[in-house]
């Protein structure tokens, strides 16, 4: 039975694939818990910086910081992105979803007659850039399963230190969100020039005044800088939540087919095997008839 030989092996090599997808399954399912409790823990933390750097702005109406006005330098015309992505593959169509949305905005700007720059955080991302063509100023890799601000700081300051001289229009931050363990959306906003929606002073029955060490400038300069590493450092812990969820996801899937193919082997083993059995009884019951 050649036949029933090599569909046994088949069986058994699908088997062996069903264990590696139901253990990545679960890791992924315990790895997903602990990216959204850090996620929600790091969203407090985002919106005070926001209100404190909101109701700080709002006392000093007469100065701007370069991060929240438009490039003066007209003539750069360039722009830069922050790509997000995982390290790893396996997570479903996540990373694809939102490196389309960076080459279809990427493209808009380019007809518009802009040059485009990009960060890459994650190594499918820098991958992707660099076939592409899209020159990549900085990346950061192997960021593994807990982020860390300050691996993160050294590549984005290098577009941040572009666009305070002028060199670049806008940023853009590229990253897929997460919304529950089934859903996560691709997201490409707006990072600079800061919109003034997004600098809004919650509403509130008090009116603070400040005193400032050393000076209202050197403070809200600093609190801007803080306020986009934490949006940074958000967008990436969002990515992780989303990629622990869609590998889950995607790995259940997997093994979900990989038991319908072992099922559907089976039957054909069965089918083959009952076959054999009723042609050497054929052949036995023919043989005694002629003797």
């Amino acid at each position: 039975m050649a036949v029933g030989k090599e569909i046994r092996g088949k069986i058994k090599s699908v088997e062996n694939t069903k264990k590696i997808t139901k253990a990545m399954e679960m890791v992924a399912a315990s790895k997903m818990r602990k990216a959204q409790d850090r996620m929600r823990a790091a969203r407090p933390y985002s919106d005070k910086i926001r209100n404190i750097t909101a109701n700080l702005a709002t006392a000093n109406p007469e100065y701007t910081h370069p991060f929240m006005a438009q490039a003066k330098d007209q003539d750069a015309k360039a722009v830069g992105f922050i790509v997000v992505t995982t390290d790893k593959g396996l997570c479903g169509g996540m990373n694809t979803n939102v490196l389309r949305m960076v080459t279809q905005k990427a493209r808009e700007l380019e007809q518009a007659g802009n040059k485009i720059k990009a960060v890459a955080i994650g190594n499918k991302g820098l991958g992707f850039l660099n076939r592409v063509g899209v020159p990549v100023v900085s990346s950061v890799t192997q960021i593994g399963d807990t982020p860390h601000l300050e691996k993160l700081i050294g590549p984005v300051k290098v577009m941040l230190d572009e666009y305070q001289e002028g060199k670049l229009d806008a940023v853009y931050l590229c990253y897929t969100k997460f919304i529950n363990t089934m859903r996560q959306e691709s997201q490409v906003e707006q990072l600079l020039p800061l919109a003034a929606g997004k600098l809004e002073a919650d509403k509130g029955t008090h009116s603070w005044d400040y005193l400032y060490e050393p000076d209202a400038q050197v403070v809200i300069d600093e609190l801007l800088v803080r306020y986009l590493e934490a949006l940074i450092y958000q967008a990436v812990a969002e990515n992780l939540a989303s990629e622990q969820s869609a590998r889950m996801v995607a790995m259940k899937a997997a093994s979900d087919n990989a038991g319908n193919v072992i099922g559907e082997l089976k039957l054909v083993y069965n089918k083959t095997r009952q076959a054999a059995i009723t042609k050497e009884l054929s052949e036995i019951v023919s043989g005694a008839a002629a003797v």
